[in-house]
């Protein structure tokens, strides 16, 4: 009897020992999908879209609590190449260099394009300037202005301005009437407010926009903008939209990223899988932006037409 009520002790002794260990391995790894403390990066430009999938990504997964940094798309490389954070979202996929350094320390990259996000031009309802082409958008990105609006855009670091100089050849984009702001928002309000200005925004910023600046969307326009440097390009002006991002009829397009860096499963595989998955890609399709896979659809054929009994 002794003996047996000595095993049952024991048993009871390891259970506790067991279920103890694995409480302190949950605590104390910081990518574990409970963790408050698991980090990511995201280019601020596309806070809006992020936010719609933490909010119901958390809303599923009541124990995630990712804890999200906005920053300019510098930042965040930044954050990434010093191993701050492992899991990063922008608009571009890294260089060779910066892979060199991140596969020095034995972190294998996963990379998954999630949207496409159109760069959008948008002026003051009172504006009479509703078009424009790939040509003039260049000439006056390179300080050929002869309209002398005032072109404005987002923070000087973001990736929306790396895209712009990539885009005009222009390295410096210090010109005359031309002016970096501090953020989309910004960029919103003072076109919405000034009737001689070109705004750059992510239109993802235009689209169901938060109470403290929709009323300055309320106040611009889109302006339709025509390819006519591309061989083949239809001859005609097309604004932003999920059809003509689809059919690559709108010129002015970057794709968003998840750089995943974890190499484990984890918070940061988890959110990265939910983005690319059905529901990340259904939240995308709703934002207005052009997911990178579309969502299917189900369609219940009946054999048979019901008639109302």
């Amino acid at each position: 009897m002794k003996y047996r009520l000595n095993i049952a002790f024991v048993l009871l002794a390891l259970l506790v020992v067991a279920q103890s260990c694995q409480h302190k391995v949950k605590k104390n790894d910081l990518d574990r999908f409970t963790a408050a403390n698991a980090k990511i990066v995201v280019d601020e430009s596309f806070q809006p879209i992020v936010d719609e999938e933490l909010y119901i990504f958390t809303a599923l997964y009541h124990d995630a609590h990712p804890s999200v940094i906005y920053a300019p798309e510098n930042t965040a490389i930044n954050l990434l190449m010093q191993d701050s954070v492992r899991v990063a979202v922008i608009a571009r996929d890294l260089t060779p260099d910066e892979y060199k350094v991140l596969r020095s320390r034995n972190l294998n990259p996963i990379i998954n394009r999630f949207a496409i996000d159109a760069v959008t031009l948008i002026v003051n309802q009172a504006s009479k300037d509703t078009t424009i082409t790939v040509s003039e958008i260049k000439k006056m990105l390179n300080g050929d202005n002869k309209q002398g609006k005032n072109i404005v855009f987002d923070n000087p670091n973001s990736g929306l301005v790396r895209y712009l100089k990539e885009f005009s050849g222009n390295k410096d984009l210090n010109q005359k009437n031309i002016y970096a702001l501090k953020s989309n928002k910004e960029v919103i309000k003072y076109v919405s407010e000034h009737p001689d200005a070109i705004g750059i925004t992510g239109f993802s910023w235009l689209n169901d926009p938060d109470k403290d600046y929709a009323a300055a969307v309320e106040k611009v326009k889109i302006v339709g903008v025509k390819d006519d440097v591309t061989k083949n390009a239809a001859n005609e002006y097309f604004t932003p939209s999920q059809n003509t991002l689809a059919l690559k009829q709108y010129p002015l397009t970057r794709n968003l990223y998840i750089l995943n860096f974890t190499g484990k499963m984890g918070l940061g595989m988890e959110f990265a899988g939910f983005i690319a998955g059905d529901r990340g890609q259904r939240i995308i399709l709703k934002s207005g932006l052009l997911p990178d896979e579309i969502p299917g659809r189900e369609i219940v054929i009946e054999s048979k037409i019901r008639t109302k009994q």
